[in-house]
C-alpha cells in the first residue's frame, strides 16, 4: 500500500512534465538507414550529417560505423512516445544523409517506466556515448549516477530541481534554469499589457505533490515579486479530481481573474468545462507548455472558444506558424513518423539532437567525450537552425532573454499579440533572479569527480 500510495503521489509530477501521447515504440530499436541521398543540412545549419570514413574506437560507445547514444522517457507507463519519435525521425534522416562523419547513429530507448530512471541510468551508463533528445518525469533519481560514470545529457526535457542544469548537461533550448524565473516575460505581459485588472486577483491550481509543490513556490515567489496578488492557491489530489465544482465555485467566489494551472492539462480541461458551465470566464488561464498539443485542444473543445488559454513557448517556434528550419522539421516527421503528434517536448528534443550531431561532427575521426562536450559549450547563440531563440548552451547563470506566446482557439494554436520584437520572440526582457532556497543542481564535486576525468 505504501508503494501504491508514493506512485499516485508521483502521478500530478509526471503529467506536469510531460506533454501529450504520441504513439508507443519499441523497448529499444535501431533506426535505419533510408534509401537515396539526402542533404545533411537543417535550417541555417550546414552539414550538420553527413558522409565520412572514420577508423577506430576512440570512445565508449563509438566505433568505426556506429554512435550508440540513449533516449531516456518514461513511455512504459505514459504510453507517450514524443522522445522516441523524434529520436526516430532524426536518427533516419541524419543516417540517411550518411550519418555523423560516416558513423550512423544507433538509437536505445532507456524507458524508466516512471519509476526505474536509477537502473534504466546504470544500462546507460555501461553501453551509451551520451543521452540525447530524452526525459524522465523522476530525471534526479539517476543524475548522480550519470555524473559517476561521466556521461553527458543533451536532454529533450528536465524536470527536478536537482537535475536542473546539473553537470555534463548541455541545453540546447531556454527550457529551465537554477537561478531565475523563466516565464518572466510572458507574465510581465499578461499582468501588466495583456490584462492589468487581473494582477490583482491571481489564483494558482498546482498539483498536491512534494516535488511540483517546489514549482509552486517559485512561482508564487517570482509572480509576486513582479507585481501579483494571489488571492487563491489551492492543490488538487496527484491522482485527479472527480468533480472540479468544489474548484471552480471557489475561483469564481473570490473573482480570481488570472489562473496558474500547473498539473496535467487533463485534469484542466475538465475544471475549465465546469467554469464554462458556470458562466464564470476569466481573463486568462495558463495551462502551461505541456498543453501546447492536439490533444488538449480536443479535450478541452467545450471551453476552448469561452476560455483565453495561453501558453508560453519560451522562445521555441510554434508548427501553426513555421520559418523554414520548423516547415523542414515538419516536412521530416511526415515521412518518417507521419502518426505522430509534434509536442513541445519534440521540438525541444529535436534541437538537441541537432546540437549532439553538430557537436559531435566537429570532433571528427577523434570522437570522444572530451571533445563532444568542449564543442557543444562553444555555442553561445545556439537556434538549432531556426527552431528556437538564440540559447547559450552552457550559461547556468545565463538569464532567459526571449519569449513567445500562443493562444488555443476552436482552429488551433496560434500566435498572440505579445508584440514579438525579435522575429517570432519577445527578447530583451527584465530577468528576475530567485531569492528563495531551493534545492541546487547535482555537480561532478558532488560524486568525487571533476571535468577533467572526461576523456
Amino acid at each position: 500500500m505504501k508503494t501504491q500510495r508514493i506512485l499516485v503521489g508521483l502521478v500530478a509530477v509526471l503529467l506536469l512534465v510531460t506533454g501529450c501521447g504520441g504513439r508507443s515504440g519499441p523497448g529499444a530499436e535501431e533506426t535505419t538507414v533510408a534509401q537515396g541521398v539526402t542533404s545533411g543540412d537543417f535550417g541555417d545549419l550546414k552539414g550538420v550529417c553527413g558522409p565520412g570514413a572514420p577508423s577506430g574506437t576512440p570512445a565508449q560507445g563509438v566505433t568505426a560505423s556506429e554512435i550508440k547514444v540513449g533516449v531516456f522517457t518514461d513511455m512504459g507507463f505514459t504510453k507517450n512516445s514524443e522522445f522516441v519519435d523524434a529520436a526516430k525521425v532524426f536518427a533516419s534522416w541524419c543516417n540517411a544523409a550518411g550519418g555523423i562523419g560516416g558513423r550512423k547513429i544507433s538509437t536505445t530507448t532507456r524507458d524508466t517506466k516512471l519509476m526505474e530512471v536509477r537502473q534504466r541510468m546504470l544500462d546507460a551508463c555501461r553501453e551509451d556515448f551520451a543521452l540525447v533528445g530524452g526525459g524522465a518525469a523522476l530525471d534526479a533519481l539517476g543524475a548522480k549516477e550519470r555524473l559517476s560514470c561521466l556521461l553527458p545529457d543533451f536532454p529533450g526535457q528536465i524536470s527536478q530541481q536537482q537535475n536542473v542544469q546539473s553537470d555534463l548537461q548541455y541545453n540546447a533550448s531556454a527550457s529551465a534554469y537554477v537561478n531565475y524565473f523563466q516565464y518572466t516575460g510572458y507574465y510581465q505581459w499578461l499582468l501588466k499589457e495583456a490584462y492589468p485588472a487581473s494582477a490583482g486577483a491571481v489564483g494558482m491550481i498546482n498539483g498536491d505533490s512534494p516535488v511540483t509543490k517546489v514549482m509552486g513556490d517559485k512561482f508564487a515567489e517570482a509572480m509576486t515579486a513582479g507585481g501579483a496578488t494571489f488571492i487563491y492557491n489551492d492543490l488538487y489530489p496527484a491522482s485527479g479530481v472527480a468533480d472540479w465544482t468544489p474548484y471552480a465555485q471557489s475561483i469564481k467566489s473570490k473573482g480570481v481573474k488570472g489562473l496558474m494551472f500547473l498539473g496535467d492539462w487533463r485534469q484542466l480541461a475538465k475544471l475549465e468545462d465546469v467554469l464554462t458551465g458556470m458562466d464564470y470566464k476569466l481573463d486568462w488561464i495558463d495551462a502551461n507548455n505541456s498543453a501546447y498539443n492536439k490533444s488538449f485542444l480536443e479535450t478541452a473543445s467545450k471551453s476552448i472558444g469561452f476560455q483565453n488559454n495561453y501558453a508560453d513557448l519560451g522562445g521555441t517556434v510554434p508548427v501553426e506558424s513555421p520559418g523554414p528550419a520548423t516547415q523542414q522539421l515538419l516536412d521530416l516527421y511526415k515521412k518518417y513518423a507521419p502518426q505522430a503528434d509534434i509536442t513541445m517536448a519534440a521540438l525541444r528534443a529535436f534541437s538537441a539532437w541537432l546540437l549532439f550531431a553538430k557537436s559531435a561532427a566537429s570532433c571528427g575521426d577523434q570522437l570522444t567525450r572530451a571533445c563532444l562536450i568542449a564543442a557543444a559549450t562553444k555555442e553561445t547563440a545556439w537556434t538549432g537552425g531556426g527552431l528556437n531563440a538564440p540559447n547559450v548552451v552552457a550559461g547556468r547563470d545565463a538569464p532567459p532573454k526571449c519569449f513567445n506566446v500562443v493562444q488555443a482557439s476552436a482552429q488551433g494554436w496560434k500566435a498572440a499579440d505579445f508584440k514579438p520584437d525579435q522575429g517570432q520572440f519577445r527578447c530583451n526582457i527584465t530577468a528576475y533572479r530567485y531569492t528563495g532556497s531551493y534545492d541546487r543542481p547535482f555537480t561532478l564535486a558532488d560524486v568525487g569527480k571533476s571535468l577533467s576525468d572526461v576523456k
